[in-house]
């Protein structure tokens, strides 16, 4: 059971609040808890007997607060998914779109939560019972003077649109008639000071947005030799392999253990069909190793740092926004610097006492060097236990590392025959994508 439901600008300011049991006040909501950037990860801290949970999206605090006995984990993800609807209902999550949706919002919560107890998250329910329509935020051109009436009057009513663009296009003739279908894929992989995968763990999410006219269902196929569990082998060939997979409620999957294939009704909003996690045994290599190396200098007052970075994707492949930080010890002055190439930048960060490389893309099967002269006054032989472990974070867009592949993207009238749609067929937009969770060298 929640105590408060709440959403926080980014000065503090209540945007929205809700106090299911009586006994808090939003002015002391931004006073117990601390800044976050938009990178850093949510945040559970107990201030008198309350557990309090945020995070931040787009610059406003999403929160709640609970006894400690809750789950962090169940918490964090009832705040994920909040703010998906918030976006999905106003059409972006800013400031300026909760405020104008205010009243919106508050019958949301009001279907979401029964005196603090989640009822449902689900736009499919939420959209039978919610009645309000949300108020068209886009801000207007200084140059569009069609609205100027008389005097400098605002003559044009801010327009009620419906509450997401999934709805919309269930309500009225959808003009796009697309289908978007993304394979996300998180890496957390955890490599030993010799070399060896300590922990390789991949979570893949397949999320489905469709806008087209008179679908009931969309017909969609894997890779013909796809397994599930870790008691079906790989076989011949390199057939890909799920450890676990969980479906949507919406998803008929009487045909996948035979034909690898599933019949989804499209809901409102964005749909994630399936999650799936495969643990160590990845049918490609580790997209990137790191090889390090760590010497003190002859005059003992600098550590000389060798990084090279080996990338084991195939050569059509790459990888953008790579990031390598390397801690180093607290008591670093400055620092010197080789890298491979003059679009590669190594700066110093005192504060988070590390040393940051980054690498704007690097293509399969090439190697990266770096090397970072350190100055460490009164450097003392422990000194080297203060380097590393080294963090790695990338985007490897057009892949999976999983190797799952969708084969066919259909939409149908529904029914076992699945009749094809009339008229011009739908444009189908299909994305893979892997990124780092947790890519971590030990040195």
């Amino acid at each position: 059971m929640l105590s408060q439901a709440f959403v926080l600008s980014s000065r503090g300011d209540p945007l929205l609040y809700r106090d299911y049991v009586g006994n808090g006040h939003a002015d002391h909501l931004y006073e117990r808890m601390c800044p976050l950037n938009e990178s850093e990860q949510p945040v559970v801290k107990v201030h008198d007997g309350l557990c309090y949970v945020h995070m931040r999206h787009n610059g406003l605090y999403f929160g709640l607060t609970c006894k400690p006995q809750a789950s962090p984990f169940i918490l964090i993800q009832f705040l994920n998914r909040f703010a998906a609807i918030v976006k999905d209902y106003c059409g972006s999550v800013s400031e300026e779109a909760i405020r104008q949706n205010l009243p919106l919002l508050y019958e949301l919560l009001e279907e979401i939560l029964d005196f603090g107890v989640v009822q449902t998250t689900r736009l499919d329910v939420l959209r039978n019972y919610v009645q309000s329509e949300a108020v068209n935020t886009q801000p207007s051109s200084l140059f569009d003077m069609s609205t100027i009436g008389l005097f400098g009057a605002d003559t044009q009513q801010k327009t009620l649109v419906p509450a997401s663009a999934s709805i919309r296009s269930l309500s009225h003739q959808s003009k796009t008639n697309e289908i978007f279908v993304d394979v996300l894929e998180r890496l957390t992989v955890l490599i030993g000071a010799n070399g060896n995968v300590v922990q390789a763990e991949l979570n893949g999410d397949i999320n489905l947005k469709s806008f087209v006219n008179g679908c009931s269902e969309i017909f969609m196929t894997f890779n013909h030799d796809l397994a599930i569990g870790s008691s079906q082998n790989r076989g011949y060939g390199g057939a890909v392999r799920l450890d676990e997979c969980r479906f949507h409620a919406n998803v008929n999957v009487t045909d996948f253990e035979t034909k690898r294939a599933i019949r989804v009704s499209p809901g409102p909003g964005e749909m994630t069909l399936m999650q799936y996690t495969v643990l160590d045994d990845f049918p490609t290599p580790l997209p990137f190793r790191l090889f390090p190396t760590v010497e003190v200098q002859p005059d003992k007052s600098r550590l000389l740092v060798c990084l090279k970075l080996r990338c084991d994707l195939s050569p059509r492949s790459h990888a953008t926004n790579m990031v390598v930080r390397l801690p180093i010890p607290k008591s670093t002055i400055s620092l010197s610097r080789d890298v491979s190439s003059p679009d590669q930048t190594a700066t110093l960060e005192p504060d988070s006492s590390s040393v940051v490389w980054k690498v704007p893309r690097i293509t399969g099967g090439s190697q990266l060097s770096a090397i970072f002269r350190l100055e460490v006054p009164g450097l003392r032989p422990s000194a080297r236990l203060e380097v590393g472990p080294v963090a790695l974070t990338f985007d490897l867009p057009s892949l999976a590392m999983s190797g799952l592949r969708i084969g066919c993207l259909r939409p149908t009238l529904g029914g076992r025959g699945g009749a094809a749609l009339s008229g011009e067929p739908p444009k189908r937009w299909l994305r893979y994508s892997t990124s780092s969770g947790s890519y971590v060298v030990r040195i």
